[in-house]
């Protein structure tokens, strides 16, 4: 069964960090993209970031440049995202996403682009 599992969500206040984690199970993780999309209160669910299988090609969303890291450990299956400076604006539910892709170099940032999607974690920081 393939499943992926968040963790590391939390109450924190601005300007202080977290990592975010996403551990894969019931898939050969190397094969995959991964990607984090993130839905703030009674708002629709975005793109975050997301890294390609050769761990390289990485993409963010323009509010998170230079805050966020995404990372992936093949060796652990596990997906990361390192976010600092963190704003109340970054208050959201953060779910991670995988997709099995032949496509070595390509971060996708459409939801489309992804069929597994974990159950999230709730990241909240007050001012």
């Amino acid at each position: 069964q393939v499943q992926l599992l968040e963790s590391g969500g939390g109450l924190v206040q601005a300007g202080d960090s977290l990592r975010l984690s996403c551990a894969a199970s019931g898939l050969t993780f190397s094969n995959y993209r991964m990607a984090w999309f993130r839905q703030p209160p009674g708002k629709e669910r975005k793109f975050v970031a997301a890294i390609a299988r050769n761990g390289v090609t990485i993409v963010y969303e323009d509010s998170v440049k230079g805050r966020f890291t995404i990372s992936r450990d093949n060796a652990k299956n596990t997906v990361y995202l390192q976010m600092n400076s963190l704003k109340p604006e970054d208050t959201a539910v953060y779910r991670c996403a995988a997709r099995d892709t032949p496509n070595w170099s390509y971060a996708a940032r459409a939801e489309g682009d992804y069929d597994v999607w974990g159950q999230g974690t709730q990241v909240i920081v007050s001012s």
